[in-house]
């Protein structure tokens, strides 16, 4: 028996976890493979490819809500698609209505078709199992919601058990609908499968607020990097972060009109370094980047969203760095140039042989301002360059050449 745990978000990285793990159970001959499923919903396409998995797994596929999990949104139709779906005490299941990619319900026609195609694929799921199907179509259009219990009286579940040893006891002999299975599960083994290492850390770079800020780090450090060159390790963790970002960003829809606001964000902050504008432009990215951060996931639907306060406290931290940076830069630009021979005023020799001074590794015809006589091996302040001459006077004490 192959119980496999689902506890997260329904999304390409999860759905492949699942399909390899069903797909793992039916090459191994198990008697039979169990979701121990807790989910808020997720993606459509991931759940419709979740459903297809389970509908052509050879071995009967079960579902369990254990308890104080959830099967809601998404995880409706993963519970539907079960050959037998259970549930146990203090768990839930529903609240399947459309939304918009802004978590408000659709308007219009639209709402229309996208409600009735819904309604429709649930309902398949639960007249194919013998289970409720008015009920089915009121999770999609009123967002209806039953505890185990209820859903056991209403015939939306088929079983309900305080665990699942008990649950496979409970179930040995019966024939499911409609793949007439019967079930073999008594004193079964259970092999728990869990995501492993890897897939848990792919789950977790999908998370929608660890992309933004994965983003955000890796644009200020190569913005860092193109206008102040010689900052190797921030260059290299903003590559770093800018490559995982993009993973998540391939992985989970995103508006393209939030991902240019982000870019525009940096795009001012970095003009910002160039153009002073004490702090406007820093200022006018930061609200860039909240707006975007906020538009960035939104065709995923409400369970991925960024948190307002981290896109808040990432905006001011990137506007307060850059801010700093950027009274750096007023200040390095309000200081007078001094390049070539003029770098040598203030600096200290050492007089050698025939009124020669040594400084910074080259040797200069010197003589001092009153005349007097410059003495080898004395230490000297070099106070102006004049006609490739320097202008000394020489300094207490002396040292040998």
């Amino acid at each position: 028996m192959r119980a496999i745990s689902f506890s997260t978000d329904v999304n390409p990285v999860s759905t492949d976890y699942l399909k390899g793990a069903l797909k793992s159970a039916e090459r191994d001959g198990a008697a039979a493979a169990v979701i121990v499923l807790d989910t808020p919903g997720g993606l459509s396409s991931s759940m419709h490819d979740i459903v297809k998995a389970e509908l052509d797994t050879e071995i009967p596929v079960i579902v369990y809500v254990p308890t104080g999990a959830r099967a809601a949104s998404a995880g409706v139709w993963i519970a539907q698609a079960a050959d037998l779906l259970a549930m146990a005490p203090a768990s839930n299941i529903g609240s399947s209505t459309p939304i918009d990619i802004s978590g408000e319900n659709i308007s219009s026609d639209l709402r229309r078709k996208v409600v009735n195609d819904a309604a429709a694929s649930l309902r398949a799921l639960a007249h194919t199992h013998g289970r409720n199907v008015a009920w089915a179509d009121a999770a999609v259009r009123k967002a209806s919601n039953l505890t185990a219990e209820e859903a056991l009286n209403r015939n939306v579940i088929d079983a309900v058990a305080f665990s699942l040893p008990a649950l496979l006891t409970d179930i040995n002999g019966i024939r499911t609908t409609p793949r007439h299975f019967v079930l073999h599960t008594a004193d079964a083994e259970i092999e728990n499968v869990r995501m492993s290492a890897w897939q848990s850390f792919l789950n977790t770079l999908i998370d929608p607020t660890l992309i933004t800020i994965l983003l955000s780090l890796g644009m200020l450090g190569i913005t860092i990097e193109l206008f102040v060159p010689g900052h190797a390790l921030l260059g290299t963790v903003g590559v770093i972060s800018l490559v995982l970002a993009l993973f998540g960003l391939s992985v989970l829809p995103i508006s393209w009109a939030g991902l240019a606001l982000m870019l525009v964000a940096f795009g001012l902050f970095g003009t910002d370094l160039l153009v002073p504008t004490h702090g406007a432009l820093t200022l006018a990215g930061a609200v860039c980047l909240i707006l975007g951060g906020l538009l960035l996931f939104s065709p995923a639907g409400p369970t991925y969203k960024v948190s307002l306060p981290v896109l808040i406290g990432v905006s001011g931290i990137l506007a307060l760095t850059l801010g700093f940076a950027f009274a750096k830069v007023v200040r390095v630009r309000s200081r007078p140039a001094i390049t070539g021979v003029v770098a040598l005023v203030g600096q200290t020799g050492v007089v050698r042989a025939s009124g020669m001074v040594f400084v910074k590794g080259e040797l200069w015809r010197a003589e001092t301002a009153d005349g007097a006589e410059l003495v080898p091996g004395d230490h000297v302040n070099i106070e102006a360059v004049e006609e490739m001459k320097l202008i000394v006077r020489p300094l207490d004490g002396r040292v040998s050449a």
